[in-house]
This record gives structure tokens, C-alpha cells and sequence, in this order.
């Protein structure tokens, strides 16, 4: 399993591109801004885009990939998510006024994009490779990922603040890797931290304390131009945990 960050930032500028991921050639978790790294052939394999929440700098380039590909796609691209992350979809993006709803064409019977409504919880399976949906703490439904094949494990918080159920989900597998997990904002801005449901760095020290295993850490989700002082003050905070900082078009194997 390889998995390739098209985007990882808080937001956009100077090259930044908001949260995608790519596992493989087709499956996307977040349809943000970084799927602008991608080629038109490279779009043309994705199958499945598992979508942690329906923030814009998660969702904003899924209308336009679609979109790009329409005339490519064969069969329907499956997005998977939570029914209030599916019907905000429905009902402000793909609603004919911000953009078509792919979901009926070119025919409402074969149509180029289908919805899966995913539970906190449950496990989608995909040739070797299990995703599992975990219950996350944001200001909107949410939800993070753990993704695992028989060489390798890896999670992805998505977009949360302190909350017990993502750290108790990983806690009852055996094994993880790799774990990217979001800091969007730095400690001066704890008070708009917990406002936004947002880690900062004191806020995420104090969470990663309920995880039981020790894996790579790729602090992502940083507000543009705070990355260094936000990484910083992690470091300082967790000396004991492996840290690193998530970028843009690195590729991790498993």
C-alpha cells in the first residue's frame, strides 16, 4: 500500500494545498485543494474518496475532479461518508446552482458519482485494505480514518479537538505505523482552538497521552505561515513521541 499527501495545509498560498490523501491510485481520503496535483489520467483511476467532513477545504476540488473526468468515468466514482456529511453535499454543492448534481448524470440510472453512507465504526473493504470510520470531536459532523493492509497501518485524525474516541479506536487494534494528526493553530490561539474544535499543540500533548502506541507522528492541518511555531512548540511539548511535519508530496510505503 503507498500512500501519496497531495495536500496537507490549513490553507492555500505560495504552493500550499489543502487536506487529500491518495492510497494507492484510487482511493482519495478528502477531495481538498491537493488534488490539483494530480494529472487527468491520475484522476481517471480514483474509484472511492472517503471524506472525513464537509468543511470546503476538504470538499473543494471534488466538484471540479469530477467534473474534469466526466467524460473518462465508466463506472460511478463511490464517495463515502456520513448521511449529514452526504445530504450537506447534496444540498449546497452538487444542487445545480454552485455546481451539477453528479449523482444523475449523464442519466439518474448511470450516473458518474454514487454516495455510500458510512456509520462511525464501521469497516469498508477494498481489495486487501480496510477502512475504518472513527467518531471524531469538530464543530460539524466528523470523522478520521484508519487505514490498514496486511503490510502496514496507518491513521488520520481528519479535522478534531480533545475527544477520547479516535485515541480508544486505535487503542483496540494491535498495530499502527503512521499516524498524521491535525494542529491547526498554535498555543497563543488556544481559546480559538477550542471555539473551532481544533487541536493545538498543548491540546494534542494532553490526547496523545490516552494513545497506547508509539508510531511515526506527521503533524498536518497548520494554518499557512505558523507551520514552524506550531511544529516547534509539539516538539517541545512531546520530546517523547517521534514528530515530524507533514508535507506536501511525500509518499510513505507500506
Amino acid at each position: 500500500m503507498k500512500l501519496r499527501v497531495l495536500g496537507c495545509s490549513g490553507g492555500i498560498g505560495n504552493g500550499l494545498r489543502t487536506t487529500s490523501l491518495l492510497i494507492d491510485d484510487d482511493i482519495l481520503i478528502d477531495a481538498g485543494t491537493g488534488i490539483g496535483e494530480l494529472t487527468l489520467e491520475e484522476m481517471a483511476k480514483i474509484r472511492h474518496v472517503f471524506v472525513t467532513h464537509s468543511h470546503l477545504d476538504h470538499i473543494a476540488c471534488l466538484p471540479l475532479m469530477v467534473d474534469s473526468i466526466f467524460d473518462q468515468l465508466k463506472q460511478p466514482i463511490m464517495i463515502h461518508a456520513q448521511a449529514p456529511t452526504i445530504e450537506v453535499l447534496k444540498k449546497h454543492i452538487f444542487n445545480w446552482a454552485i455546481w451539477p448534481d453528479f449523482a444523475k448524470l449523464p442519466t439518474p440510472e448511470i450516473p458518474v458519482m454514487a454516495y455510500d453512507v458510512l456509520s462511525p465504526g464501521e469497516t469498508c473493504e477494498l481489495d486487501g485494505r480496510s477502512l475504518e470510520m472513527i467518531p471524531v470531536n469538530h464543530i460539524v459532523p466528523a470523522v478520521g480514518y484508519r487505514v490498514a493492509c496486511d503490510s502496514g497501518v496507518f491513521a488520520f485524525t481528519g479535522d478534531t479537538v480533545t475527544n477520547d474516541t479516535f485515541w480508544a479506536a486505535l487503542n483496540a487494534h494491535e498495530r499502527l505505523d503512521l499516524l498524521l494528526v491535525e494542529a491547526a493553530f498554535g498555543n497563543k490561539d488556544k481559546e480559538l482552538s477550542l471555539k473551532a474544535r481544533h487541536y493545538c499543540p498543548s491540546l494534542l500533548a494532553e490526547d496523545l497521552k490516552k494513545l497506547r502506541h508509539a508510531p511515526e507522528i506527521f503533524v498536518t492541518h497548520n494554518k499557512p505561515g505558523e507551520e514552524q511555531r506550531i511544529f516547534d512548540e509539539c516538539q517541545q511539548l512531546m520530546p517523547e513521541r517521534h514528530l515530524k511535519r507533514l508535507l506536501g508530496n511525500q509518499v510513505f510505503e507500506f
